[in-house]
Order: C-alpha cells, then structure tokens, then sequence
C-alpha cells in the first residue's frame, strides 16, 4: 500500500532541485474531499478556520505570511485573490498585483518594488505576479542579457531567506494549467460580454511562447524551490480545486505557524468597576 501524504503541503511540494514541469498532471486533483460539490463545500469551510487563524496572526503582530502566486495568463490567479485571499480579514491582508514595472520601478533594482510591498508584522500579503516576474518574462522575451536573469535566481533565494529570519513565511504557489484550459478561458472571455473587458489580443501573441513559458517556469521552481520557501506546483486545471488547494496549503501554513493572542496583564476587577452600570 502507498503511504498517503499527511498533508497537501507535502503532496504539492517541490523538493530543492531537478524538476520536470511537463510531467505535472494540470488536471489532477491530488487530496481532494472528494469530487467538485464536496471539494466546493470544504472550501467554504476555510473561511472559519482561516479568520481565526488570521486574527491570532494580526494580534501577535511578530511574524507575517507572504502568498506568491505565479502562473501564466488565466492560470488563475485573479481567482485565488478573490476566492481564497477574500475568506481573509481586510484589516489583515493586502494584495498587490505586480504588471509591467514603471519607468520609476525599472530604474531601480528588481526587487525594489517588491520590498516595498510586503508585509509587516501581523499581516498576510498576496502577491498576483511578483519578483519571479523578473525571470520569467525577462528571459522569455530576451529584455536583458543571460548571465542577468541567472544571477537573479541566487539573489531571490538569498531574498527569501532573510524574509524567512525575519519572521515572514513565503508561501509561494505556481498556478498550473494546460495549453488547453487556456484556450478555453481566452475563449470563454470572449463569449462572455461581462468578462470581455479582460481580455487583450496581446495574450493570444502570447500563446507563441508557451513552449519557452514553460521551460521558464521549470527552471524557476528547480532553481528556487528552496527549504524555507518551497514552489508548490498547484494543479489548476479545475478551479475549484484550484481554490480549495490554495486555500488548504494557507491553512496548513498557519496552523504549523501557530500565532497566539498576547497576554495582556490587565487589572481586571477595577476595569470591570469601571464598566459597572451607574447606580
């Protein structure tokens, strides 16, 4: 008998080292409560679980999450930010989507506008796109040289691990879908009037690449899948699984995280007097 993963975590984890991305089934569904009416339902169950577990984070106010999620065009990572990061707080969350940096950004090094986004103690912050932009995109469309984008892969890792002793725990999430599913979503965009305003031609010039998007990605997880912040390849396919598996990894995060409520040296009985109805 096959010894059952004790947690999507390890399930979906990619161990430091060579990776084929092309032998990930984008279709499956690996741990799953079941078929997609019951995978639905557990996700709605997170909501419970997840608010607690982020209030107990947002008032330790020690240590932080930060979720990266990476993927092609309608991977779905728009979806995880609604579904998933929206069971969160708005107190305790913020989410930035990282697009074409600006001339004020593309001045600066390329971790520049990610440092400026993360988040501080107590809070959890998304990431819809984020520094593995800056070897994905860069290498695929030859914007600067080799030997620049290779450096950048020891640089990120080097990045990662001072969040990591620092308090912040990186979660990061690789989105993955097939040529298929993503023609069906570009397609589905433009048969429905209410999700046209998302689509731009630009991403059917895109598909040309998606040979070299995919060895991109594959040597972004093999070179930055690391002990402190491991690549979980999360197959996405089916969005509702999508969203449960997301949404799970987060839970078990926290859960192994394990923030408490301060203890606060309170003067209970005279605060209590002071509460007292005014007889």
């Amino acid at each position: 008998m096959s010894h059952r993963p004790q947690s999507l975590r390890s399930a979906l984890a990619v161990a430091p080292g060579t990776v084929n991305l092309a032998g990930y089934d984008s279709s499956a569904t690996p741990l799953a409560p079941g078929k997609k009416k019951a995978t639905v339902a557990a996700s709605a169950r997170h909501a419970g679980a997840l608010g607690e577990l982020q209030e107990r984070l947002f008032a330790e106010r020690s240590r932080s999450l930060l979720l990266v999620l990476q993927g092609i065009d309608t991977a779905g990572k728009g979806g995880v930010i609604s579904h998933v990061v929206g069971l969160l707080g708005p107190e305790g969350t913020t989410v930035t989507a990282f697009k074409k940096p600006t001339p004020e950004e593309a001045a600066h090094h390329f971790l520049w506008r990610i440092r400026r986004a993360l988040p501080e103690r107590g809070m959890v912050a998304a990431f819809d796109r984020s520094h593995y932009e800056d070897v994905i995109v860069t290498r695929v469309h030859e914007t600067i040289p080799q030997a620049e984008w290779a450096r950048r892969y020891e640089e990120i890792n080097a990045f990662e691990s001072a969040l990591s002793d620092s308090g912040t725990v990186v979660v990061k999430c690789f989105l993955n879908i097939s040529y298929a599913t993503q023609r069906e979503r570009q397609l589905a965009r433009l048969d429905d009037p209410t999700k046209r305003w998302k689509f731009q031609e630009h991403d059917i010039d895109e598909r040309a690449y998606w040979s070299d998007y995919q060895v991109a990605y594959t040597a972004m997880i093999q070179n930055c899948s690391t002990e402190v912040a491991p690549w979980y390849i999360v197959p996405s396919d089916h969005k509702w699984y999508r969203n449960w598996a997301v949404g799970e990894i987060l839970q078990e995060t926290l859960t192994e995280m394990d923030p408490q409520y301060p203890k606060r040296d309170l003067d209970l009985p005279r605060l209590r007097r002071r509460l007292a109805p005014p007889y």
